[in-house]
């Protein structure tokens, strides 16, 4: 059975992913390591992890499989779902997969290289838009709609 897991620490998203897995009656499990107001929703559940950087990361991993959805920004947990068999989705609906997570990965590390031997290279991201939460919310519907199918 499908299940959506949410990389729920500082996602932009979860509001749009309850409603879209209520809409189509799939379990939700918003990781994190407090700070969350748990949902009155039965398909909803919040799973509250050790403290630690990588609890909620190793728990998501650990937990997610083949017809699962995962929606994370942290690459790194990313492909440990794909490898796990998990269809993987960003917060601005970029939809990952093994032909495309190595490319990632190495521009993440290249510019996590950048930034330690440059301090004054400030390099952010540009925020998060409407489109891309129209994005994400498309791409959710179709990665839990093929989940379903392939499940």
């Amino acid at each position: 059975m499908t299940k959506l897991y949410i990389d729920a620490d500082a996602c932009p998203v979860k509001a749009e992913a309850e409603r879209v897995a209520t809409r189509l009656r799939i379990e939700m499990l918003l990781v994190c390591n407090g700070g969350l107001r748990p949902s009155p929703n039965p398909l909803v559940s919040l799973i509250i992890v050790d403290e630690g950087a990588d609890e909620a990361d190793r728990w998501i991993a650990d937990q997610c499989g083949p017809g699962d959805v995962v929606v994370t920004s942290d690459l790194p947990l990313a492909d440990r779902c794909l490898k796990a068999g998990a269809r993987v989705l960003q917060h601005n609906g970029d939809v990952l997969s093994e032909a495309n997570i190595g490319p990632r990965l190495a521009t993440r590390d290249l510019m996590q290289d950048i930034r330690a031997s440059d301090p004054f290279h400030q390099g952010g991201g540009r925020a998060f838009s409407k489109a891309d939460r129209s994005r994400f919310l498309q791409a959710l519907d179709q990665e839990l709609q093929k989940a379903r199918r392939a499940g």
